[in-house]
């Protein structure tokens, strides 16, 4: 014997990771767009507001030529600019246009489905109240489709109750693709119960891999202790996955990455749940489940939920011939 103590074994973790998670085909995409405009048109490509809201995608398309501003006075003529996957007010293409740029426009095909039913309802002579977050990229571009005071933003079940709108026989709604899909719905039925002859969507506006994200939570939050997110603070469909797991019982908590992992809010956790906002990369998944085994013996399990298949087009003038 030559004294060495055996190492402490680690305690037994059993980590849920949901299915499906991290990226979605809207953000796919826009990511796709920068990376071919870079190569196509060369260093440097501006992009309008960060593609996506996740600092590691940022940071890695700036690594290969994108620069990021908020304003299109920011960025100089003679240049290809890129619009965000939140879409944009009509006054930022109409701009750039007066400006002779290059523009191409990365806006998730769900979120411009959106935008042309808010015109078609305001050409009909429709009041729009829009359910989102005030100040969120993709209500500014939507609000930023129709002629100020068309369109009336409403957040809460709160909003919906007190709102008085001019002519309420004469109103549809429409939301944010991002939103929670509880909470929407008991806002959209409380306009439906003040409002019966408010106009509904064609079709769900709550995108598919929001919707699905969230059911995945919805299964293994019960079966957890404690549920991690990884997202962006300002991802709203991140934070929405963070209130579902909470709202499920599960206290739930919204990290970058593996390095604001805190091993001690998981003090006596035995089963965790893991999952990623619609723009998170799958590398910050592993990432963390490798932070964890630092500390745990984890014993790892997918558990599947909704199958995606959905793709979208790139923009004409980036399609390979």
């Amino acid at each position: 014997m030559d004294g060495a103590t055996a190492p402490t074994p680690k305690p037994p973790l059993d980590l849920l990771i949901a299915a499906p998670r991290g990226f979605c085909a809207g953000v796919d995409r826009a990511i796709r767009i920068v990376e071919l405009a870079i190569e196509r048109f060369g260093a440097p490509v501006y992009v309008r507001h960060e593609i996506v809201h996740n600092r590691h995608v940022i940071e890695d398309l700036r690594s290969k030529g994108a620069v990021f501003v908020e304003e299109l006075d920011e960025v100089p003529d003679g240049v290809p600019v890129v619009f965000s996957a939140h879409g944009v007010p009509k006054v930022v293409p109409a701009q750039a246009s007066e400006r002779g740029l290059e523009f191409l426009d990365a806006t998730c095909p769900l979120v411009s489905k959106v935008h042309r039913q808010a015109e078609r309802l305001v050409d009909n002579g429709r009041h729009i109240l829009f359910i989102g977050h005030r100040g969120h990229p993709e209500v500014i571009g939507t609000l930023g489709q129709v002629p100020e005071g068309a369109m009336t933003l409403v957040e809460t079940i709160e909003d919906a109750e007190r709102i008085m709108p001019a002519d309420p026989g004469n109103l549809a709604f429409l939301t944010q693709t991002t939103l929670s899909v509880d909470d929407t719905a008991a806002i959209v039925a409380a306009l439906q119960r003040r409002f019966p002859s408010i106009r509904a969507p064609h079709g769900e506006d709550i995108c598919y891999a929001t919707s699905n994200r969230q059911a995945a939570v919805k299964d293994i939050a019960p079966q957890c202790d404690a549920l991690i997110v990884i997202g962006a603070p300002n991802s709203s469909n991140s934070v929405r996955l963070a209130e579902v797991a909470e709202r499920a019982g599960t206290r739930a908590k919204l990290i970058q990455d593996a390095s604001e992992l805190d091993f001690a809010w998981l003090a006596g956790v035995r089963t965790l749940g893991l999952t990623a906002g619609a723009s998170a990369p799958e590398r910050l998944v592993r990432g963390l489940v490798e932070k964890l085994q630092e500390r745990f013996d984890v014993s790892e399990r997918e558990i599947a939920g909704a199958i995606e298949l959905m793709t979208f087009k790139l923009p004409r003038a980036l399609e390979v011939a």
